[in-house]
């Protein structure tokens, strides 16, 4: 017999909840916003907003149902399952710091706060979970695949995200390496999906007025930008941006000590060294978002 679904609600400590986890009491936390002319208040309404949305998604699983809880400091430690059913409560960037663990999972994000978060990957208020977890099964008509992106090294390690992957030194120096047959040095590269397009590839996109036409979340394609390459007798500065579909890679030969990390998550990083490789794809995984 196939074992019930398992619902998974992900989220994470609400900014009230880590600054008293910094001062040790609320006492404290006040103290500490008090003399920089602020208060609690605005914390604990977000708060609240964040615990209501925890109570109504946690009252609208099905009783036969088994459920579990993760805060998104322990997603790495996490083993999902492949009957679960991922409900994301929090802002937008909660989804993309789940996705890269999953495999195929359908997610539900929620949206706690609507007045202040986009909701482009939390689209769904508190009390439409109810609606969406009476019909007891995620259907192909509600899954939007988004495209995500891979990182693999030449020794097989890969990291997967869904917004972008940077690749760049672990500090302000210039990142040396060669990009397919060019060498350069800059401020590092973004390798970016259509869910990403929004975010921080945008901002590169639009600072360099860039003619490229930007992916969109459903496109089975990639951008990419240098930032910041720096023209010298050694380095060029030819090829600095484009866009990738499978099962082209952008291939990455390090020639000084770099990083890569996803989603904004420098916690979660590969490191290459002189002579390594790293190829960078469409990932062969892709979001299942219930829309």
């Amino acid at each position: 017999m196939p074992l019930p679904p398992r619902a998974v609600i992900v989220h994470r400590a609400t900014e009230l909840t880590e600054l008293i986890a910094r001062h040790g009491t609320r006492q404290q936390a006040g103290f500490f916003l008090a003399g920089r002319g602020r208060d609690l208040a605005e914390l604990d309404v977000r708060h609240q907003a964040q615990t209501d949305a925890l109570a109504t998604v946690s009252a609208a699983i099905p009783l036969d149902w088994r459920r579990t809880v993760a805060e998104r400091n322990d997603l790495d430690r996490f083993v999902f399952g492949p009957e679960d059913v991922v409900i994301a409560v929090g802002q937008d960037g909660l989804v993309a710091n789940v996705a890269k663990y999953l495999d195929s999972q359908p997610v539900i994000g929620i949206n706690p706060e609507p007045a202040r978060n986009p909701g482009i990957l939390v689209p769904h208020e508190p009390a439409a979970i109810t609606g969406l977890l009476a019909q007891r099964e995620i259907t192909e008509r509600e899954i939007a695949e988004r495209t995500m992106v891979a990182a693999t090294t030449d020794d097989g390690q890969q990291l997967i995200a869904l917004n972008e992957v940077y690749v760049g030194h672990r500090t302000h120096q210039s990142a040396r390496y060669w990009l397919g047959s060019e060498r350069q040095s800059s401020s590092g590269i973004l390798v970016g999906t259509g869910t990403g397009s929004s975010g921080w590839c945008r901002s590169a996109w639009q600072e360099r007025r860039s003619p490229l036409t930007l992916p969109g979340p459903l496109d089975p394609a990639l951008c990419w930008f240098v930032r910041e390459a720096w023209p010298s007798p050694a380095t060029g500065t030819d090829n600095t941006e484009g866009l990738l579909k499978a099962p082209d890679t952008l291939t990455i030969t390090a020639e000084s000590d770099l990083v890569v990390f996803g989603d904004g998550m420098e916690s979660d990083t590969l490191t290459i060294t002189w002579g390594q490789r790293l190829d960078i794809s469409v990932a062969p995984v892709k979001l299942h978002l219930v829309v």
